[in-house]
């Protein structure tokens, strides 16, 4: 912040801004808290606020995934009705795998480190412990409901150019004796003045056995982003799934219609192409333009995008999923050689960005610069 910059307003510099205020969290900053009531009692969270007017919920107890958000008041991140679910609460193999669904709310909920989409029997003999010669797993994982480490709260200011961003680091270890012994390192940071949020994660496997890993970010857009005319815009070259849902209900992958009572979930499995950075990026916008939200992350890290419609009365959502693996699954991806497996000290690293574009001129221009890399199917 050498130069000035707008704050409410005001172009100030961070000498100008020091002089107006004794405290810079009147104007943007992280506060710990902890939830206190319902089944969210205990949750750890960092809420973290840009002078912009952007607020991020880090849930440190959820596995440092994302809860609400908002900018300006108005909120983007889904919320489903579930609420920042205590882990202690979570059982795994509940409802034939599906008590996922319970955990799902707020608007990032990870899928891994082992696993990813439904469930289902997989071989364990790699693990080497005869009574163990399968393992079993549910929907998206076992990541959500495992609380994180955290590492790191802070302003880190450039001594340089005075440039200021939020960040917070958190660890997240799945282990079991005789079976996985991975490690999640999340690092999130919000520009002091910004309104987007980035994140890089680091998969580690500790262990010392071959172990699989799979990794899915399930993004979720709630209204007023997510409106009757909202639109898709992704440079897609094909569609290579739908799910059976689609032919019956025929709800364009496109755009939206306002929210329908009793609606099938719709999902479709989009191949995107990357643009010149190497990067994945799609975007929803408003029908008028008016506001969006714009996804962008490292294709090579996550080639698979999953475009996931709960456009159900009362759960009104649009999932935007970037993935490591394909919609068929575990035991597709074992079967096809597509599975990554990580050796002792072999990590994988995963880079992406949230973006709130806010009026005409910045949404339009996010939605031209994706059409400028491909085209997307009528």
């Amino acid at each position: 912040m050498r130069n000035a910059v707008e704050i409410f307003g005001q172009q100030l510099s961070r000498r100008e801004l020091a002089e107006r205020t004794g405290d810079l969290s009147a104007v943007a900053g992280i506060r710990s808290v902890v939830l206190d009531d319902g089944v969210e009692r205990g949750v750890r969270a960092l809420q973290l606020r840009t002078a912009a007017g952007l607020e991020l919920e880090v849930l440190v107890d959820r596995a440092f995934d994302f809860g609400s958000a908002r900018l300006r008041g108005v909120p983007f991140g889904w919320r489903s009705g579930n609420g920042f679910r205590h882990p202690g609460l979570h059982e795994h193999s509940d409802e034939g795998g599906l008590s996922w669904l319970r955990a799902l709310d707020g608007l990032l909920v990870t899928g891994g480190l082992d696993h990813t989409l439904f469930g289902g029997e997989v071989d364990a003999q790699q693990y080497g412990y005869p009574p163990k010669q399968s393992v079993t797993h549910g929907l998206h994982g076992r990541l959500t409901a495992i609380p994180a480490r955290l590492l790191e709260a802070r302003e880190i200011v450039d001594p340089g150019t005075g440039d200021s961003v939020l960040r917070v680091v958190g660890e997240v270890v799945q282990a079991t004796s005789f079976g996985e012994h991975l490690k999640l390192t999340r690092t999130v940071e919000l520009d002091f003045t910004g309104r987007e949020v980035r994140w890089n994660d680091t998969v580690e496997n500790l262990g010392f056995e071959r172990t699989p890993h799979m990794f899915l970010y399930h993004l979720n857009i709630g209204w007023p982003f997510v409106d009757e005319g909202t639109r898709l815009v992704a440079p897609i070259a094909k569609t290579l799934w739908s799910s059976d849902s689609v032919a019956e209900q025929r709800v364009s992958y496109r755009t939206l219609p306002a929210p329908q009572q009793g609606f099938v979930e719709q999902v479709f499995e989009h191949e995107l192409v990357a643009g010149a950075d190497g990067r994945h990026r799609v975007a929803l916008v408003a029908a008028d333009d008016s506001r969006g939200v714009e996804v962008s992350w490292s294709a090579e890290g996550m080639p698979h995008f999953f475009e996931w419609q709960n456009l159900r009365s009362g759960q009104y959502a649009v999932g935007l999923e970037p993935s490591t693996h394909h919609v068929d699954g575990d035991a597709a991806a074992r079967e096809n050689g597509s599975m990554i497996w990580l050796e002792h000290g072999e990590r994988r690293e995963y880079s992406t960005t949230v973006r709130v574009l806010d009026g005409e001129a910045e949404t339009r221009a996010s939605a031209d610069a994706i059409r400028a890399v491909h085209g997307q199917p009528e």
